[in-house]
């Protein structure tokens, strides 16, 4: 560290420092006041005159009571319509789950129907191959008739037309079978189309009748809102 030097402070010319500064706030704090005095405002003198238009006070007040009570009846009147739109929204959103629910059952019915048809397709198309397969069966085992026999007509020969009659007879119940299984089942998909056909015309006019609906609330707060001297009472057609 270099040397330094000292120097005590001069207690005289800080005190005089100080005091110029006081005295100059002093001075500033003193024209303040001086031109608040100066610049007062004076005394306010209106000319009487009367107010409150040409309604009186009992008139002023039953007017503001019915405003209170309309204000208070609008309040409820938007409550109850909040109410209803939730419980109508919670009500068609309940009812399109259960539609969803009961398309997804009735397809899986249908699905359940057309496999047991397909599966009587088959046990009826295989009985009718080993039904086929067993008469064919029968006629290699039987001789071969000839022009004396089929004039004679023996026992084979008639062994062999009730086996071809048999075999007739079965072709045509299994025919029958087979388009009395078709005609069920369109009859089944005219059925089914027609209560699919059903639902979304009920869909539809519930759609309707709650759009209709809330047009209906929104055109009555309308109305309710032009009308102010109006009292609302629910319930009662204004």
């Amino acid at each position: 560290v270099g040397p330094y030097v000292l120097i005590t402070p001069n207690e005289r010319r800080r005190n005089q420092l100080q005091q110029s500064k006081l005295s100059f706030a002093q001075k500033e704090l003193n024209d303040l006041e001086r031109w608040k005095e100066e610049h007062r405002p004076g005394p306010i003198k209106l000319i009487p005159q009367r107010l409150g238009g040409k309604e009186s006070e009992a008139q002023a007040r039953q007017k503001q009571q019915m405003m209170l009570m309309q204000s208070k009846y609008q309040q409820k009147h938007k409550r109850e319509e909040y109410i209803k739109a939730k419980k109508a929204a919670e009500e068609t959103e309940i009812l399109k789950k259960k539609a969803i629910q009961r398309e997804k059952a009735e397809r899986l019915e249908i699905r359940k129907r057309q496999q047991e048809m397909q599966r009587r397709e088959t046990f009826l198309e295989d009985q009718y191959y080993k039904t086929n397969e067993l008469l064919n069966r029968l006629d290699l085992c039987l001789p071969k008739s000839d022009s004396c026999q089929i004039a004679n007509r023996g026992p084979e020969s008639t062994a062999w037309s009730r086996s071809h009659t048999y075999k007739q007879a079965l072709r045509e119940d299994e025919n029958r079978r087979l388009e009395e299984m078709k005609q069920e089942q369109r009859r089944k998909a005219e059925l089914m189309e027609f209560k699919q056909k059903q639902e979304e015309e009920a869909r539809t006019r519930a759609h309707q009748n709650e759009q209709r609906r809330v047009n209906n609330a929104f055109l009555d707060r309308l109305q309710n809102k032009t009308q102010p001297n109006s009292v609302y009472h629910p319930g009662y057609p204004g």
